[in-house]
């Protein structure tokens, strides 16, 4: 395997851990919710807070006298990310509120990759190749039979809001995407994160503040779990998610993340004992064979690319 290769394959799985990672979020907040009087601002809001200082200090001890070296044009981006994560958390959670679990994931994690992918073409100048049209046909379709949706079901005005709100988060997770793939090639991950997410926590905090019902008050264990939100499937995940989109595509990587609900099922069947019925059992392969797809589409490119460039550099010798 060539050094390209192996960056290559390095990055896609750390955008897949850390997609993994944050699959547990669900499971914790089941948990905080039955020990703790708790709303989701709130859990949004120590989940943010609780990893600044962990990522600042990771930050100081990575890069030491550079850590905060920032361009004064990127500041603006980096408070975007974490914006777009206080919109994203607050859109989401609302969303299972007025629509339930299963058309906020659903519309959520279904539609942001259809977001990046037409944003990337646009923006980034990305290509879209028949490999990852069909690989984002296996994972949207992959995410619907994994998610269990079910068609008659009629809709009421709570269900139509909470679609909107979902857009809402899909678009919010769409723009951290695209706008992290943008400063991976300028800074270290831990960079863009310890600010982007030091705003975020302002964003919810002020809102908190203002709405008035931000809990601050938990036991122990719920602690503990608040803790394990912060420092593992955020500060460790989003590390792993920007380090892996230094050599994944934009669109690549949404449809990656979507391991996510693959790793929520999961660990829900083990722990909560909600086991997968046949049509999740598809779902879950389709997942698998979306990821597949992405790997052999991110070696062709870099094989591509190992092709071209000799020749460029005669060239231009």
């Amino acid at each position: 395997m060539t050094g390209v290769r192996a960056a290559t394959v390095l990055g896609l799985m750390q955008v897949v851990v850390a997609a993994a990672l944050w699959g547990t979020v669900g499971i914790g907040t089941k948990l905080l919710y039955s020990m703790a009087q708790t709303n989701a601002l709130s859990v949004g809001f120590f989940r943010l807070v609780l990893s600044v200082p962990a990522l600042a200090l990771a930050n100081v001890a990575a890069l030491r006298a550079r850590a905060w070296h920032v361009q004064r044009r990127d500041l603006p981006l980096m408070a975007l990310i974490g914006a777009m994560m206080a919109l994203y958390q607050l859109c989401y959670m609302s969303a299972v509120r007025y629509a339930g679990v299963t058309v906020a994931v659903l519309v959520t994690l279904c539609v942001a990759p259809v977001i990046v992918a037409m944003a990337s073409a646009l923006w980034l100048r990305e290509p879209l190749t028949w490999r990852l049209g069909l690989a984002m046909v296996a994972a949207l379709v992959g995410t619907a039979l994994l998610i269990g949706l079910q068609p008659g079901e009629e809709a009421d005005a709570n269900v139509a809001l909470g679609a909107v709100l979902a857009l809402g988060s899909a678009a919010a997770y769409a723009v951290v995407t695209l706008v992290s793939r943008v400063l991976a090639p300028r800074y270290h991950p831990l960079q863009p994160l310890s600010i982007g997410f030091a705003v975020g926590a302002g964003a919810l905090l002020v809102v908190g503040g203002i709405a008035g019902n931000l809990v601050l008050e938990y036991a122990l264990p719920a602690w503990g779990v608040l803790v394990w939100l912060g420092l593992v499937p955020t500060a460790l995940a989003y590390v792993l998610f920007l380090e892996g989109l230094k050599h994944t595509p934009a669109t690549v990587a949404s449809i990656a993340a979507l391991a996510e609900p693959l790793t929520a099922t999961l660990l829900a069947a083990v722990l909560f004992d909600e086991q997968l019925g046949p049509q999740g059992v598809i779902g879950a392969l389709l997942l698998l064979s979306a990821i597949i797809l992405l790997s052999l589409e991110q070696a062709g490119m870099q094989d591509e690319r190992g092709a071209i460039e000799p020749s460029q550099r005669k060239t231009l010798s």
